[in-house]
């Protein structure tokens, strides 16, 4: 049976305040609803569960490598009722999500092996720019802003061009699960400097600065709890989507 509801009925039922219901509208995260001769807006059911999307898309701040954008798209998707992509989209960001936590697992195990100074023996890995890219999954521009700002410095060929060692890797893998769990750039710097002076240095003590940054492990902790969250609302969303899905096509 469907249902109608004014734009104050379909904002109390989801939690929200009216306004942001009309933003969500002229942005394009919901289908735009029909209207009464009055102007007054017509919500249906349809709204309701794509109002749920939203928020569940919206409920994690995860920002990293593309994954707020992938989320956004998979709204917008379902605004269309292009609900066969929005699934695919979501499936596509719940494997991103899996791989950022494997990054910041392998982020926290570096670090840890780091503090107890039982670091194992680096490989002998040569990679390019791009090849590094791919590993670390962030452009090419992300390691050059990197680079650039002073966070690692790569060695280069005679021919100029640079190699990426495994060193090098598993300060980049740090540097990316910091980034993702929004440390600023100047706080990373600061714990690779020190590193750099003296490999053997509590890394904690070494980015624990009178702004009171929380240490490593507990950044990449909290990341990985967001991304526990991000992964379980990728599901709930997935639901909805089949079930909006199966019920377009009875």
């Amino acid at each position: 049976m469907q249902n109608y509801y004014t734009t104050a009925n379909i904002a109390k039922i989801i939690g929200i305040h009216p306004n942001t219901v009309r933003l969500y509208e002229s942005l394009g995260l919901i289908t735009k609803p029909e209207r009464k001769q009055n102007g007054y807006r017509i919500f249906t059911n349809l709204h309701i569960e794509q109002l749920k999307i939203a928020r569940l898309a919206f409920e994690v701040e995860i920002l990293q490598n593309g994954l707020r954008k992938l989320a956004v798209k998979i709204i917008k998707t379902c605004a269309e009722c292009n609900y066969t992509e929005a699934i695919s989209l979501t499936l596509r960001y719940l494997e991103q999500v899996q791989e950022e936590r494997k990054s910041a697992e392998k982020a926290i195990k570096i670090v840890e092996q780091i503090i107890d100074g039982k670091s194992e023996a680096p490989q002998q890995i040569c990679m390019t720019r791009k090849e590094a890219a791919d590993y670390l999954n962030v452009t090419i521009d992300t390691l050059r802003n990197w680079e650039m700002n002073g966070l690692i410095t790569i060695k280069r060929k005679k021919n100029g061009y640079r190699v990426y060692t495994e060193q090098d890797l598993q300060h980049l893998t740090i540097i990316n699960s910091l980034r993702c769990a929004n440390y600023s750039l100047s706080a990373i710097l600061r714990m690779l400097s020190t590193l750099s002076v003296n490999p053997e240095a509590n890394i904690r003590e070494a980015i624990d600065t009178s702004d009171n940054y929380d240490d490593i492990i507990t950044a990449c902790d909290n990341l990985l709890t967001s991304l526990n969250h991000a992964e379980n609302n990728g599901k709930e969303i997935l639901i909805l989507l089949t079930n909006l899905n199966s019920v377009t096509k009875t």
